[in-house]
């Protein structure tokens, strides 16, 4: 059960290394004085896509932070169950989907789609974890 969130902190590690391959020589071009940079000028100065992996890896600092305490309980408990770890692969599968659709073209209405689907997954993880835990 830890392997899924193992996955998703490897892929945040991804989106980071992607935010600053894509931000650094923008901010570089942009920021041409340190004023620039202190009051956020810079930044906002950037085009869309260059912001757009940087905004994505703050996604996977919010709610995948509820899946990591759901996997790691689950697997504190040394319980598991097929449905268990197919929702938290799934929830991986559509997470790194959704960083793939926010960093390259960022149509909103696929990527919101997939954060719902997502929630959805994180959703049924949850209540099949506490069915697991609580022998429900």
């Amino acid at each position: 059960m830890i392997e899924p969130v193992l996955a998703l902190i490897v892929w945040s590690m991804v989106m980071l290394v992607w935010l600053y391959a894509r931000r650094l020589p923008s901010l570089i071009h942009y920021a041409t004085t340190e004023e620039r940079l202190e009051t956020g000028e810079a930044v906002r100065r950037l085009p869309p896509s260059v912001q757009w992996p940087a905004d994505n890896y703050n996604n996977l600092m919010e709610q995948p932070t509820l899946f990591y305490a759901v996997c790691i309980g689950i697997y504190a408990t040394g319980k598991t169950s097929f449905d268990v770890e197919y929702f938290a692969w799934l929830y991986v599968a559509l997470r790194i989907l959704h960083s793939l659709v926010q960093a390259t073209v960022n149509i909103t209405i696929i990527r919101f789609g997939l954060f719902i689907a997502s929630s959805a997954v994180l959703c049924f993880l949850s209540l099949a974890a506490i069915r697991l835990v609580f022998n429900f």
